[in-house]
């Protein structure tokens, strides 16, 4: 099973695609908005609105044998402890060995923005060459 934390994923085009190929089933998690997907093997699961709602829903369901697709560091911590494989849309993997720094930095960023609440800027955009590493991550995970 493939769950995608989808409320602000930019990659659910290319899970499906990936998902159809190795006839894996999908559940796109979110609180709405979505447009369902005809193909058979993807679901959309449509959760109460609340923060982290889709998250819980998803860190309840996955486990060993399950890729989880996630930008949300708290969830991929959860999912990477179940035994999930974890993979952000970039194609980065999270897993046991990098959880702890990743939730670690996310910590500090948000200390830091809390400190000084006029600080701009975010994340990087999001490139075809992130979306080129997803597939080959995504491919990779299924194989395995």
């Amino acid at each position: 099973m493939i769950y995608v934390d989808a409320d602000a994923c930019p990659v659910k085009a290319e899970v499906e695609q990936v998902a159809t190929r190795y006839k894996v089933a999908v559940k796109l998690v979110c609180n709405g908005g979505i447009r369902p997907s005809a193909n058979p093997l993807v679901e959309l699961v449509v959760v109460d609105a609340g923060p982290d709602i889709a998250d819980m829903w998803i860190a309840e369901r996955a486990g060993p044998g399950d890729i989880v697709i996630t930008t949300d560091i708290p969830l991929a911590a959860k999912a990477v402890e179940a035994g999930a494989k974890v993979l952000k849309p970039n194609g980065e993997a999270l897993t046991p060995a990098n959880i702890g720094n990743a939730l670690a930095t996310r910590d500090l960023m948000y200390d830091l923005r809390s400190a000084d609440p006029f600080r701009q800027g975010g994340g990087k955009g999001f490139s075809k060459a992130d979306r080129s590493r997803f597939l080959n991550a995504l491919d990779q995970a299924m194989r395995r």
